[in-house]
């Protein structure tokens, strides 16, 4: 089992220096080490976890060479286990995931110290596009969605983490998600001269100042949008990534807009997109694209199902998982980016066709190990 100090000492280390800047060869044998440290950590306090293990990944007791040998859990055993490696009376916030209508969420557990490394680890990415300073921030959702702190939706944790970055806050949406104009206005007088930073899911982002605010009604010209997920609407309505930013462009001068990828089932997994509109794991990340159907790991530029590792996730066994995402890895320390590691895209889920393949039976599996 892996000591918190040790596994904080590990962290600390990492978070310390600006993010993107070790060398991938440098940076996987540092995560392979520790990601190993806590595949030990979690098998030794959680016994469901420790049973997939044994029964899918007997290689593990051989040690872990590489990261892909780093045991992984299918995203959806979240949604039917509450996976965790502390006791009940350790835990100090539950995320919920959103999920689509009818689908039982994912339940994170969270005890102190992963709920403060997490706030850290985002502070160290969000640092590299926004700076030392707290901006003035505009938060493209309603406050309501931030009310009650025992079991916090996705959506709510990501503008509450967020909110951390930002100053004199407004919200530019009422209950209804409906912009309010004289609120996006007032806070625009004020802070719209110098740079100030906006955050909203993606789809929320296009509706409110695309679709239901009026062309030139606002001067976004100083802002920086940081946003995520809600893309398969976006996608229902044929508005690509290009589309999303050339429309803010032209309809509120908005120029400086970065996704990021992430889920509530890994904490510290935010994949940032550079100035080059690729994604790119933090120092204490990394990303794998493997075969839908074989889960091999696939060569750079092949598209597959993308598989996520982070450091952070210690209160539950979340630090390696096959999610239902398509991906494709473009490069890896590309000479002249600005970031070093894997750049990488992605391309929407996994056909459900493909997902009956190898990963459905292991998914199945693990699901009757537990």
């Amino acid at each position: 089992m892996i000591a918190a100090s040790d596994h904080a000492t590990a962290l600390a280390d990492l978070l310390a220096v600006p993010q993107y800047t070790h060398p991938q060869e440098t940076k996987s044998e540092r995560l392979r080490a520790e990601l190993a440290a806590l595949t030990s950590h979690h098998r030794a306090c959680s016994e469901p976890y420790a049973r997939m293990v044994n029964a899918l990944f007997p290689h593990v007791q051989h040690g872990i060479s590489s990261l892909a040998d780093v045991p992984w859990v299918p995203v959806g055993l979240f949604k039917s286990h509450q996976l965790q490696s502390i006791a009940d009376t350790d835990i100090a916030t539950v995320l919920v995931s959103s999920g689509t209508s009818g689908q039982q969420p994912s339940r994170i557990v969270l005890d102190r110290e992963a709920a403060a490394q997490q706030r850290t680890a985002l502070a160290s990415i969000m640092g590299t596009l926004l700076g030392p300073k707290r901006l003035p921030m505009l938060v493209i959702d309603t406050p309501s969605i931030i009310k009650g702190r025992g079991a916090l939706s996705a959506r709510g944790a990501g503008v509450l983490g967020m909110m951390t970055f930002g100053a004199a806050h407004a919200f530019a949406l009422d209950d209804t998600l409906v912009p309010q104009p004289e609120i996006i206005a007032r806070f625009l007088e004020r802070h719209g001269h110098a740079p100030f930073l906006m955050f909203g899911f993606t789809f929320l982002a296009w509706q409110a100042l695309v679709e239901q605010m009026p062309a030139g009604s606002m001067d976004l010209s100083q802002g920086i949008l940081v946003h995520s997920g809600g893309w398969k609407k976006l996608i229902e309505r044929s508005v690509s990534d290009v589309v999303f930013k050339d429309r803010l462009r032209e309809q509120t001068g908005l120029a400086r807009v970065h996704n990021f990828y992430g889920m509530v089932e890994q904490i510290g997994g935010v994949f940032l997109e550079g100035d080059d509109g690729l994604l790119y794991p933090p120092d204490f990340a990394d990303v794998i694209v493997r075969d839908p159907r074989t889960l091999d790991v696939v060569p750079h530029g092949t598209e597959g199902v993308i598989q996520v590792l982070s450091l952070l996730p210690r209160s539950y066994p979340g630090h390696s998982i096959l999610t239902e995402d398509r991906g494709v890895i473009v490069h890896e320390d590309a000479p002249g980016a600005s970031r070093r590691g894997k750049g990488f895209v992605v391309l929407g889920r996994v056909p459900r066709a493909e997902l009956r393949g190898c990963s459905d039976v292991i998914a199945t599996t693990a699901a009757a190990s537990l």
